[in-house]
């Protein structure tokens, strides 16, 4: 059971991920700024992302483990450890991953005042709590924990693989408010997810054998679709790759957002993402199982001229009373929103760079400020608090620093940098970069990276 244990919790480290974005939001004007809030200035006439390399983001960590936890050699045995890690995490403790890949960005000025993108882009999303009680169950026994109920409610789990086809728009106000919005068609390959489940399971000491085991008000679920066809699980991955352009369960979603200069230095921005959903009705398979169940062992008795199954009674009469139903009711599930906004001022050199009307416009060197992140998440929503300092080097050379604090380290410090060669845009971000001394100990890694050609 430890072993058993021990590859899931490495599993988890290994793929966990946050989804935050802090470098790149509002960052030296980045066309995929406009994907973190829709009312991000512009001042180009146009842009297109080379296909594919236009935008990429890996993001990895897990709130509840490192793999040195496990593997960093001190001479303490491997089950202790584990036992330890057990009792430190939390059932709020988590892992995910999300992974985006821009296939086509690009966008055009219609006027002065307003800024059309649009783009295709396919994204991974998962979420994980980890079922502490069900964990610590496999790992040391029930005999070890008489009377405790350990909770079925701890099963809680999500995985989206889906493709985005945006458009959003960008308008001027006036010199000191911008607002955007942006219209997503999701097409989503392959769901898993299971939420709000309920149950209990508990051993006593029994009076007919040593142990009575409950298992009480169960009542769980799990929904999956583009996962099974026919009673046969989907390999190929061209299907999942395939039905994500338009061919898989449909959804829609909004991203709103805005920008306001309260002063020529001091501005607020915020945004709100991925308000949608998605209807899955194609290749579903929903497992649901529902009651209580008593078990408190088997007192053999042989009878050569009528032997009996004992197996098979306790299989009939789980099956009775803890009945386990399959079916392909369509359902629908929310995207997770994310929340975004942040307050900044410029300060340091005054410079010009040129419009897309061929005027100048004056920008600061230096800016200080902070940003809130939040994602919508089936516990609770997920924080990050990140303090920022961007540095313009030239009018083509831009960079930002941060620091954030999120349910993965106190201590995240990142860097990106942005470079204009020519029509040509190269940017690329790393986050807690501290860690990287020393990959298996961080909590989270972050990669961001693309190219763009804008024409001013």
């Amino acid at each position: 059971m430890k072993k058993i244990v021990f590859y899931i919790l490495i599993l988890s480290a290994v793929i966990s991920s946050a989804q935050n974005k802090q470098i790149l939001y509002d960052f030296a004007e980045l066309p995929q700024t406009l994907l973190l809030n829709p009312a991000s200035e512009t001042n180009y006439k146009f842009h297109f992302g080379v296909p594919l390399l236009s935008g990429f983001s890996l993001n990895m960590g897990s709130s509840g483990i490192v793999l040195t936890d496990v593997f960093a050699i001190d001479n303490i045995n491997i089950n202790d450890k584990i036992s330890t890690i057990l009792h430190t995490l939390s059932s709020r403790d988590f892992m995910m991953f999300n992974n985006q890949i821009e296939v086509l960005n690009g966008g055009f000025r219609s006027n002065d005042k307003t800024y059309i993108s649009f783009g295709f882009y396919e994204e991974i999303d998962a979420i994980g709590y980890y079922p502490k009680d069900l964990l610590t169950l496999l790992n040391e026994g029930n005999n070890a924990y008489l009377n405790k109920n350990f909770s079925v409610s701890q099963i809680n789990y999500k995985l989206d693989v889906l493709g985005a086809l945006h458009v959003g728009v960008s308008r001027k106000v006036n010199d000191q408010l911008t607002i955007g919005g942006r219209f997503k068609i999701y097409s989503s390959s392959l769901n898993i997810e299971s939420s709000n489940n309920t149950g209990t399971f508990t051993t006593v000491l029994g009076s007919d054998n040593i142990y009575k085991h409950y298992l009480s008000n169960v009542n769980m679920n799990a929904k999956t679709s583009g996962l099974v066809k026919d009673d046969e699980y989907i390999d190929d991955p061209n299907t999942y790759l395939k039905n994500t352009f338009l061919s898989g369960n449909l959804g829609m979603g909004v991203d709103v957002g805005f920008t306001l200069h309260i002063n020529p230095q001091l501005e607020v921005s915020a945004s709100i993402l991925d308000v949608g959903f998605i209807s899955y009705s194609k290749n579903v398979k929903n497992t649901t199982a529902k009651g209580d169940f008593v078990f408190e062992g088997i007192e053999f008795q042989y009878d050569a001229d009528s032997p009996k199954n004992y197996w098979g009674q306790i299989d009939e009469d789980f099956r009775e009373q803890l009945p386990t139903d399959e079916n392909d009711q369509s359902y629908i599930s929310w995207r997770p929103a994310k929340f975004n906004a942040a307050l900044k001022y410029s300060f340091g050199e005054r410079r010009s760079k040129v419009c897309y009307d061929n005027t100048y416009k004056d920008f600061y060197t230096d800016a200080l400020g902070v940003q809130l992140y939040s994602v919508f998440r089936p516990l609770s929503p997920q924080l990050a608090l990140t303090g920022f300092y961007q540095k313009s080097i030239t009018n083509k050379i831009h960079t930002k620093f941060t620091y954030t604090i999120d349910d993965f380290s106190y201590a995240n410090i990142g860097a990106g940098l942005s470079a204009q060669l020519g029509k040509l845009n190269l940017y690329g971000m790393i986050d807690n970069i501290l860690e990287y001394r020393n990959l298996s100990s961080a909590n989270s890694l972050s990669l961001q990276l693309g190219i763009n050609v804008i024409f001013n």
